[in-house]
């Protein structure tokens, strides 16, 4: 038998009974179920302090070509292609262009291996990323450094080193007098 979803008693706490006479387990319309496809993300998706209104004509003035690296940041200000939150602040690489889109290639975690996923996203959505910068500009800086070391005839230090502790030094006790550090008294008083 069925179902049935006639209540013994009204009220908030309605029962309901099985085809069979038993009571059911818990009441589903009074548990939660707001699992949308936007569901949590008032304060993930809110614009930020003093940036609501038109997006900006500059938005559509980038050029996005395949292999590009960007960052998924949504915007709410445009709700047509947004991607789902889990992909908003991630990284990944432009493998179609489309006239107002572009499809991201993200890897994501599932489980014990990474997914492959193609997301299409608007192109209010996302924006050039920023993480080859530093790299790049190392690169043409270690390309001069080789080049100028090359005509000396020297080698050179390319390696990114940890910064290297002080070394050592005498101090003058000239003017300077020893002071003695306390901690200061706690006051109430604001």
């Amino acid at each position: 038998m069925g179902i049935s979803r006639a209540p013994e008693r009204m009220g908030s706490g309605a029962t309901y009974l099985d085809g069979y006479g038993e009571e059911l387990e818990g009441d589903e319309d009074e548990d939660g179920h707001s699992f949308g496809y936007r569901a949590r993300t008032r304060h993930l998706f809110a614009r930020k302090f003093r940036q609501h209104g038109p997006i900006k004509l500059s938005t559509y003035l980038r050029p996005f070509h395949a292999g590009d690296i960007v960052d998924i940041k949504a915007n709410a200000a445009e709700q047509k292609g947004m991607p789902h939150k889990y992909y908003h602040g991630r990284t990944g690489v432009v493998f179609n262009v489309a006239p107002r889109a572009v499809g991201v290639i993200i890897y994501k975690v599932v489980g014990n291996r990474y997914i492959e996923k193609r997301v299409n996203v608007r192109i209010e959505h996302v924006k050039h990323s920023k993480c080859r910068d530093d790299f790049l500009q190392r690169v043409k800086r270690n390309a001069e450094l080789k080049k100028t070391a090359k005509a000396k005839g020297e080698r050179v230090q390319l390696k990114r080193l940890p910064a290297a502790p002080r070394t050592a030094h005498i101090l003058s006790m000239k003017n300077n007098t020893p002071e003695t550090l306390a901690p200061q008294a706690y006051d109430t008083y604001i």
